[in-house]
């Protein structure tokens, strides 16, 4: 990952695994003072190829993490086989894997991260979170941008949307921090009966233990993210930075280097202030819902 727009060629395996195998490798070769040279010497590659290995942008062959782990001298038996474990599983395909046709390559890498996200901070400006979408509202958004694709297509995007939302509840669930502005909850995709089952669904989800939903009201005036909508991803590994997402019509921006994050994450956090209180997120619920029903 880097400050650089992603449009492609990130894989299809799990990229969590592949970076957390990467910085294990990277770990090991740097206790043994080995180069980047050196290693790629050692598994008949080049230097990037190291470089790439251990940023997780590429799959991984057991001889070569083999190689390298005899190289750093890894004898012990159950870290070698935990560590060619861990390559097997990051060269498997995502959970998105059926639907991998209709996502181009810098969707499919946002998704393994959500996945794999312990915490996940998310400001929006024109749509609820995907996260929160019901049914027709993910409906009326696709059809936003692909009307003219055909009903199974459609059907196919909606269905890779609530297969996403399943993991606010698997086990062990990740945290979803979500502020909306205002505009969201006024504005009626789809028409007036499915914002009204949309905000309804976002009354239900307020009770998941895992999941805290702010309003920023119109008249809060300016604010610290009026820059557009992002999403901050933390991780459970210790290993993994935080991400910082940005998605644009056709790529998206991933933001991973401290300064960064460090800004966006600040922005994020006056937002939390700047936004009612989690307490009020009920009732301005409910206002707009009667706002709809006198519509």
């Amino acid at each position: 990952m880097s400050t650089a727009e992603q449009d492609g060629g990130t894989g299809g395996g799990p990229t969590v695994r592949r970076m957390l195998l990467g910085a294990q490798l990277r770990r090991l070769r740097e206790d043994k003072g080995v180069s980047r040279e050196d290693a790629g010497w050692a598994i008949r590659a080049s230097e990037s190829k190291i470089s790439r290995m251990e940023l997780g942008r590429v799959g991984f062959k057991d001889r070569d993490v083999a190689d390298l782990l005899t190289l750093y001298g890894v004898a012990d038996a159950d870290e070698r086989a935990a560590l060619l474990t861990l390559a097997r599983e990051a060269n498997k395909p995502g959970w998105w894997h059926p639907y991998g046709d209709l996502l181009p390559n810098w969707l499919q890498y946002y998704l393994d991260l959500e996945a794999a996200a312990a915490l996940i901070r998310t400001y929006e400006i024109q749509f609820v979170p995907g996260l929160l979408q019901t049914d027709a509202y993910a409906r009326a958004v696709i059809l936003l941008g692909y009307g003219g694709a055909g009903n199974e297509e459609i059907d196919r995007r909606v269905g890779l949307r609530m297969a996403r939302k399943q993991l606010l509840t698997r086990p062990d669930p990740p945290q979803l921090w979500a502020v909306m502005d205002e505009a969201v909850l006024r504005r009626p995709i789809g028409g007036l009966e499915v914002m009204r089952a949309q905000i309804e669904a976002l009354e239900e989800a307020r009770s998941l233990p895992n999941v805290r939903l702010q309003v920023i009201p119109f008249r809060a005036g300016g604010h610290a993210a009026a820059g557009g909508a992002f999403s901050i991803l933390r991780f459970p590994d210790q290993d993994l930075p935080d991400v910082v997402y940005i998605e644009h019509l056709t790529s998206a921006l991933y933001l991973d280097r401290r300064d960064d994050v460090d800004r966006y994450a600040e922005a994020v956090g006056r937002l939390f202030i700047e936004a009612e209180p989690l307490t009020r997120t009920q009732e301005i619920l409910r206002s707009a819902l009667h706002e709809l029903d006198a519509a």
